[in-house]
């Protein structure tokens, strides 16, 4: 996964004069996801709080939002991480033609860890819808296809693998203009187990539909990690909305202090094995720009320091949160983020959400989640929005649906959605046994 500080670093990229969003995302053979599962951004007619949550876009009509609910194991991390292996798998190449794909297919069945694994990625670039799609296997990429629309569907290229030559043989579409030379210097830098726009990064031609589609990847799609700062400089920058947004949530926070230090704790550490596993982690720190923050607290007209360790996971947690939504706010971006809730009290969860919709252009959110209360209230939510996981009863396989795709005899207007939650009646609940446990001596 990418760091947070590589998040942060890239994502004050100016991207609001143009269209940047995500449409579709489908899985298939990835983790626990055995049959093609597809998370769409695509929102249905409803018209419910559309000014919050639906942007419209290149004739489409696309969500903000994707809160994903289940129980535990049924799903929820492995489409996040799916979505984080695609990008990893174009961005970063492999540089030797043996390395292999670290993940696993679907196990719970004799023939798909056998089987192919592939994703499918629907979104809009630079105001051109895209459709990339690529299957592989732990080896090596078995094809590979990017076609645009323009208005129509055209291809932009077709990649096929010769397994036994283990060489890459990339077909252009008709409308795509690309000398012989280049072409054949793609190839040659296309090792088998790197995908086109892989090669694409180690190739010094010009291709603006290879160009577009590595940007998307790198500029508007980001993978959120629980990190403890906010980079620096962007803080520094930008100071005065991080701070309100952090005021706005209640934290009685009037300041917020960032003070480098560097390390030098060497004489901490006697023996020489010690001491060098000393000097190594004050390297690291030191290269990672080690420094203090402290908040200030204003009370009774007086103003006091304390440190960011000393504060609550809550606000710490929002500390970091304030950046997320800052920068959602102020540029176009799609964040997946696992856990959303984690330390947040329910009404900081929602105020969190409720902000990002009602400030935010064309950013999007993925993001999963145990919080339940926000499906008490439909004053706040789509059902669009709403995905839930769940495994079915004959492999195990992970199955995402939304609430959307409920027909009107289980979901109606009047319906009370987090009871019928809660009850079961929507999946994505553990199935538990009885609260007894026979903790006696299987021996005896």
């Amino acid at each position: 996964m990418l760091c947070y500080f590589e998040i942060i670093s890239y994502l004050c990229k100016s991207l609001t004069n143009l269209e940047y969003m995500l449409i579709n995302f489908s899985i298939q053979n990835f983790g626990s996801i055995k049959e093609k599962q597809t998370l769409s951004f695509e929102a249905d007619k409803s018209q419910h709080l559309e000014e919050y949550y639906v942007v419209e876009t290149n004739g489409l009509r696309l969500l903000k939002l994707a809160l994903i609910y289940g129980a535990n194991a049924s799903g929820k991390t492995t489409i996040l991480k799916a979505l984080d292996f695609l990008q990893t798998l174009v961005l970063n190449p492999k540089i030797q033609k043996t390395e292999l794909f670290k993940f696993e297919p679907f196990k719970f069945h004799d023939k798909t860890p056998k089987q192919n694994t592939i994703f499918e990625i629907e979104f809009i670039q630079k105001d051109v819808r895209y459709l990339y799609e690529v299957e592989l296997n732990k080896k090596a990429i078995i094809r590979e296809d990017l076609f645009a629309y323009s208005p129509r569907k055209s291809n932009v290229f077709n990649r096929t693998t010769n397994f036994e030559n283990q060489t890459a043989k990339i077909e252009f579409g008709s409308k795509i203009k690309v000398s012989k030379s280049a072409e054949e210097a793609l190839e040659n830098n296309t090792l088998w187990n790197n995908t086109v726009l892989g090669g694409f990064l180690k190739t010094n031609i010009e291709l603006k539909e290879l160009k577009d589609t590595m940007d998307w990847f790198r500029d508007y799609l980001s993978i959120s990690l629980n990190h403890n700062y906010i980079e620096e400089e962007i803080f520094n920058a930008n100071k005065k909305s991080i701070l309100n947004i952090i005021q706005k949530a209640d934290f009685n926070i009037s300041n917020i202090v960032i003070t480098p230090q560097t390390i030098n704790e060497f004489s901490l550490a006697q023996d020489s094995e010690a001491r060098k596993a000393v000097e190594e982690w004050v390297e690291l720190q030191n290269s990672l720009g080690n420094k203090t923050i402290e908040f200030e607290h204003s009370v009774n007209n007086k103003n006091y320091l304390l440190d960011f360790t000393d504060e609550s996971e809550g606000t710490q947690k929002y500390y970091r949160m304030a950046g997320i939504l800052f920068t959602l706010i102020k540029y176009s971006k799609a964040l997946s983020i696992d856990e959303l809730e984690s330390s947040l009290h329910p009404d900081l969860f929602q105020h969190f959400l409720l902000s990002f919709l009602v400030n935010s252009k064309k950013s999007q959110i993925i993001a999963t989640t145990h919080n339940r209360e926000i499906l008490n209230n439909k004053d706040i939510f789509r059902n669009d929005a709403i995905w839930i996981t769940d495994k079915d009863n004959k492999d195990c396989a992970t199955e995402l649906y939304s609430l959307a795709d409920f027909g009107t005899t289980v979901i109606r207007d009047t319906t009370n959605v987090l009871n019928a939650f809660k009850l079961g009646k929507l999946g994505g609940v553990p199935n538990l046994g009885s609260y007894y446990i026979n903790v006696n001596d299987e021996n005896k």
